[in-house]
């Protein structure tokens, strides 16, 4: 009781650690939902990551959805139609502090949704983003890492960083579920 009357963040006490969806092996013929929020070339990001997953490997189809407040998760009706739609997700991007934490939130209800979901955050916000996981029971959460920022890059920068970050994404939606 007194830890909590002495904690600014207010957070409830986690109960249970978040088990993260199990992974598919590969993702060819899968189909790859793209969540993304209003922050300035996230969606163009996404698109590149979209298009490279699609040349790379063989995904074999994208949804696209786009939340329109960055400091909350997306809303549960369009979670649930990306859950019903998706093999896995990738949520971007967060590049700030509101926009990471929100998406770390978003991907972990995916998660708990039953598919697996691969957040990008930029770096500055690394802090953020891992005190989002630790708050949702998901300590060590992993998520991709892009360099900051990302909102001033001109398009060929931006498909230079999707190029750069999908051996990390692949592997997050791929590799073997751990719990946090």
């Amino acid at each position: 009781m007194f830890e909590a009357m002495i904690d600014p963040t207010a957070r409830p006490a986690v109960t249970a650690p978040v088990v993260l969806a199990p992974r598919p092996a590969e993702l060819a013929g899968l189909t790859v939902g793209l969540l993304t929020n209003t922050k300035k070339n996230a969606e163009s990001f996404l698109d590149e990551v979209g298009a490279l997953l699609a040349e790379e490997h063989g995904v074999a189809g994208l949804v696209r959805r786009k939340k329109l407040n960055i400091a909350q998760t997306a809303p549960a009706e369009m979670r649930d139609e990306l859950v019903r739609a998706c093999d896995v997700i990738v949520v971007g991007v967060g590049d700030c502090g509101s926009c990471s934490a929100s998406a770390v939130a978003d991907g972990l209800e995916l998660e708990a949704a039953g598919v697996p979901a691969v957040v990008i955050c930029s770096e500055a916000f690394v802090p953020t983003a891992d005190a989002m996981a630790d708050l949702k029971g998901a300590k060590g959460y992993d998520y991709a890492r892009t360099p900051h920022p990302v909102a001033p890059l001109e398009r060929a920068e931006v498909r230079a960083r999707a190029r750069r970050i999908l051996p990390d994404l692949v592997g997050i939606l791929t590799r073997a579920s751990v719990a946090a």
